[in-house]
């Protein structure tokens, strides 16, 4: 890093960390702190640094090597540089208020979309509680033929004669007005994630079980391998023991939480560090994909421990908004018409 001290400056101390580069007068044209800020010399103090802090020694800075062009032709290089400097400036400043303009237009589309509010209702849609009064009945033939057992603290949501919102779990019913984090469009209903959705935990394997040779299955440890919403660069397993399938919404949950990224390669052991959020009925995963951005801040602030965690209890009692599934894949089309929209806006501003 370095930084040229101003002319009417104060008197002030440094410390080791820095190196005071003090010009003869008459080599006081700018020139020369241009010089030093650039790539040719850049790469000369980056290939003497040294030690486990990276460090260099004055002497390394005297041997410096530096083009010297004649003295008018130095002046004449730092007016333009200086000219140049302050347009630079400009643009990232500017570029700074555009990107910070469509990170909000991202988060008030995915608000919008989520409260029901981007694109008009169709009052032909199915009703929200026909819809999982289906799922209920799917979940008594499963019962039945001994495929999963019954959940004692299974969660129907309603809306009372009050108008209010209340949650029955076995025989207990609790008014929740508190927990509705916005008002819900006709023909929508609240419900808690785990009634929906099937939630994976990883597990963790030992060294001596993963490798980079491509046997066995693939094995995805954490947040460093998701990018842009898929999974890459996965080690691999011969001891698989907590798989995610194809399809699977996988959420890192420990350290970096709050990545998502759909599992759009097969079958793969998770570390702990991920959780995957497997498709029961048939719903538009899409759509929960986008319930979960919406929900990351909520989600990252209820982390805890010195590594930060997130438990499967908050994930699993998240409360999803839910429309009918016509009106879900309407609005996954609509978000995503509008985010490549704005992602090319991004790449123009690049």
């Amino acid at each position: 890093m370095l930084g040229l001290i101003p002319a009417n400056f104060e008197e002030a101390y440094i410390n080791q960390h820095v190196g005071l580069i003090r010009f003869l007068k008459e080599a006081q044209t700018k020139y020369f702190p241009y010089i030093l800020m650039s790539a040719f010399c850049r790469d000369q103090y980056y290939t003497v640094q040294r030690g486990m802090k990276n460090s260099f020694r004055l002497d390394n800075i005297q041997n410096i090597l530096t083009p010297v062009p004649p003295l008018g032709e130095q002046i004449r290089i730092a007016e333009k540089l200086s000219s140049i400097w302050l347009h630079i400036q400009q643009i990232d400043d500017e570029s700074e208020t555009a990107t910070d303009i469509i990170s909000k237009a991202k988060s008030k589309i995915l608000d919008l979309a989520i409260r029901g509010q981007l694109i008009p209702q169709d009052p032909n849609d199915e009703p929200a509680s026909v819809l999982l009064e289906r799922i209920r009945a799917e979940k008594e033939a499963l019962i039945k033929a001994g495929k999963i057992k019954r959940d004692k603290k299974e969660s129907v949501i309603f809306r009372g004669e009050d108008n209010s919102y209340y949650e029955k779990i076995g025989n207990k019913v609790k008014n929740i007005d508190d927990e509705i984090p916005f008002e819900l469009p006709d023909g929508w209903a609240f419900v808690r994630l785990k009634e929906l959705w099937e939630l994976i935990s990883g597990r963790d394997l030992a060294l001596s079980e993963y490798n980079v040779d491509r046997v066995g299955v693939p094995y995805i440890t954490g947040a460093s391998n998701f990018v842009g919403g898929k999974v890459e660069s996965v080690r691999w397993t011969t001891s698989p023991q907590v798989m995610t399938e194809t399809g699977d919404l996988l959420l890192t949950c420990k350290g970096t939480i709050g990545r998502i990224a759909f599992n759009d390669f097969g079958s793969a052991h998770i570390a702990r560090q991920i959780m995957a959020i497997r498709n029961k009925f048939a719903l538009n995963s899409e759509y929960l994909a986008l319930c979960m951005v919406f929900y990351i801040n909520a989600i990252k602030n209820v982390a805890k421990g010195l590594i930060p965690g997130i438990s499967r209890e908050d994930i699993l009692n998240l409360l999803l908004p839910v429309p009918s599934l016509s009106y879900q894949a309407r609005i996954v089309k609509r978000v995503a018409a509008l985010t490549a929209s704005i992602s090319s806006i991004e790449k123009s501003l690049n």
